[in-house]
């Protein structure tokens, strides 16, 4: 079985507008990946919460920071900041924020099905 499916982030099949940020979401081969502006001053907590009524982001992400700094902290209290260049995987139950000044951009190949979805 062959075949070759190409789609831009600039034609998303879907963006989801949040307080301070933004996901262009793709599904491509049964596989959604979104790709999350997150401008300086947004915290899950204060600007995605709202939207789906959880106590902290309950989704899964496996991601890569294109720009920008990330600070995620767990329920339990473990911490971590992801920049440029950065891998993460971060488990269900967690708050994040941008550190800085500078939007950050993060492309996430595990969660953004129903991220910020109402």
């Amino acid at each position: 079985m062959g075949g070759l499916e190409s789609q831009n982030f600039a034609s998303p099949d879907e963006t989801r507008t949040f307080d301070k940020g933004e996901i262009a979401v793709i599904t491509l081969g049964g596989a959604t990946v979104g790709r999350a502006t997150f401008q300086p001053g947004w915290r899950w907590s204060e600007c995605v919460k709202p939207l789906v009524g959880t106590d902290s982001c309950e989704a899964a992400h496996l991601g890569y920071v294109v720009s920008g700094r990330m600070h995620v902290e767990m329920d339990d209290g473990t911490a971590a900041d992801a920049g440029p260049g950065d891998l993460f995987n971060i488990a269900p139950g967690h708050d994040a924020w941008i550190v800085g000044g500078e939007p950050c951009v993060v492309v996430d190949f595990e969660g953004a099905s129903n991220y910020a979805k109402h």
